[in-house]
């Protein structure tokens, strides 16, 4: 071990991961093809055609458009994406079979990726080939390929569960053959990080054409595997955005990347300021909410509530954070949030952005209601934050609300577009508005945005419901996150039995914090 200096700060690394630094690293990203397998997602080709432009922005070396035999959509929305002219090379797959191949040879793709399986479990259950069968169809389908002068990567499906012997006849036929790059999957997510290793470093002491490595979570070790295979020499990564994908998924770009770029020095063209970004948009468009433990990209990837935590933060990022990747870096922000397990040093910050000056003992006792409501096993907003420390300031009036409401109606019905009535003071001024949205709910937050649309954009971040108590007459606990257009972030909270009421009461306390905000800016 060595110490070596990044960021002002000492970080101990490996000697042999060292020597990566400086390596270039290509990333292909599989998040429209394989990502796309994920049970309950299906994107449209509007959807595929945003995703590519994301994806292309990010900086992705290859994006893996989709299977285009698979079905006539499939195909088009890969040929609309290859006719883009995105900077980043267009990647169709196919089995070893003349229909696949000629179908992404039709679709206009920069690669084409062919696979069959090598395991003999796949081999004999799922194609019912023998291996010299599996040997002439591998050699056959690269020839093809490369006939129409098209790139060519190849896969050995369920690799890490193959006969090493035959596994490297095989990759030494398609290497003879002219084979652009080669693919070692993990298709089931079997291997250990140990053992990936072991894998790569065999094939590549054996093997010219550059090695590539697609990995799956089953024991959740997707990533670990990739940046092994790396260690390895491998020199191109198949991941998927969110780790999206078959069962468990894949590896996780911003994951392997950052680990790539933070802990290795090794370098990819991805734009990782971009990263937080381009995980919101799948999320939003693929459905699946990401925990707010993950890694890079979660919600509280760079939040904050232990006191130690948050102390160590404020005073120096680096404490508690891994200083080699700062939110900044990812497109994120660092968030010092309020709880039971909260520090004053915390509270005071947080009402010091604020605007708020207190007293140590009027920050005592707004600490000792905050540690209050959070042992109730209650999220503390800011909003809550904020009243608290309005309540013990004697601050606490209808002077600092920009918008206050004054009267709700919501019409909805099984043949009717849901439309919300809103009407509210803004600015001193009584205005109403009406709009529509896909819910009630929806319709109501709108018109709650449409009535300051003129005054500030106002984006609404995240909105979570739960039910506080059980039954028919539950009551709803609505947290919504907002921001203005310069980047302030702020939580609020509405607990009502009419889930409509407490989503606008929500709405209306965050814009209502966010107007305090700037003002005291």
């Amino acid at each position: 071990m060595r110490l070596i200096r990044s960021h002002g700060k000492s970080i101990t690394m490996n000697l042999f991961r060292d020597e990566l630094r400086g390596e270039k690293v290509k990333v292909f990203d599989t998040t429209l093809r394989d990502g796309e397998q994920t049970p309950g997602i299906a994107f449209t080709m509007d959807e595929k055609l945003e995703i590519a432009r994301q994806l292309d922005k990010l900086g992705v070396d290859v994006i893996e458009a989709g299977f285009p035999v698979s079905s006539r959509e499939e195909f088009n929305a890969v040929r609309m994406i290859a006719d883009e002219g995105l900077d980043a090379d267009i990647c169709g797959l196919a089995r070893v079979i003349r229909d696949d191949i000629d179908a992404c040879i039709d679709s206009g793709v920069d690669i084409i990726h062919v696979f069959v399986a090598t395991s003999d479990i796949q081999r004999e259950h799922t194609i019912k080939k023998s291996r010299d069968e599996v040997c002439n169809l591998a050699v056959e389908s690269v020839e093809y390929v490369k006939d129409h002068g098209i790139r060519c990567l190849f896969s050995a499906m369920d690799a890490t569960r193959t006969d090493l012997d035959y596994l490297m006849k095989v990759l030494n036929l398609v290497e003879d053959a002219g084979v652009d790059l080669i693919n070692v999957p993990d298709t089931v997510g079997v291997m250990s990080p140990s053992a990936m290793y072991r894998l790569i470093r065999h094939i590549r002491d054996r093997i010219s054409v550059p090695l590539d490595v697609h990995c799956h979570n089953d024991f959740g070790l997707a990533v670990a595997n990739t940046l092994m295979a790396v260690e390895a020499g491998a020199r191109q990564v198949q991941v998927t955005i969110n780790g999206i994908g078959e069962r468990a998924g894949n590896a996780s770009l911003a994951e392997v990347v950052m680990s790539l770029h933070a802990i290795y020095g090794v370098k990819t063209g991805i734009r990782t300021e971009y990263l937080y970004e381009t995980s919101k948009l799948i999320e939003r468009l693929s459905g699946l909410h990401l925990l707010p433990n993950t890694p890079v990209v979660g919600e509280n990837a760079f939040s904050h509530e232990s006191g130690v935590h948050a102390h160590g933060v404020i005073e120096e990022s680096s404490s508690f954070e891994p200083g080699i990747m700062t939110p900044e870096m990812v497109g994120h922000r660092r968030r010092i949030v309020v709880g039971k397990h909260t520090g004053a040093h915390a509270v005071a910050e947080k009402l010091e952005e604020a605007g708020f000056e207190v007293t140590e003992d009027q920050l005592a006792e707004i600490l000792r209601r905050v540690k209050e409501l959070g042992s109730k096993g209650k999220m503390v907003t800011d909003a809550d934050l904020y009243t608290i420390a309005e309540v013990v300031l004697g601050e606490i009036g209808e002077r600092e609300q920009i918008l206050r409401l004054k009267e709700l109606s919501v019409m909805t019905g099984n043949k009717m577009t849901p439309t919300a009535v809103v009407r509210a003071i803004v600015h001193g001024e009584e205005r109403a508005v009406a709009e529509i949205g896909v819910g009630p709910v929806d319709a109501a937050l709108n018109a709650v945005k449409s009535l300051i649309g003129e005054f500030e954009k106002i984006k609404l971040r995240d909105l979570r419901i739960d039910a506080i108590t059980g039954g028919s007459d539950a009551l709803a606990d609505v947290m919504i996150v907002v921001e203005d257009e310069e980047g302030r972030i702020v939580s609020a909270r509405g607990v009502r039995d009419d889930i409509v009421i407490a989503s606008v009461e929500a709405l209306v306390s965050g814009i209502n914090r966010l107007f305090l905000l700037k003002r005291r800016d």
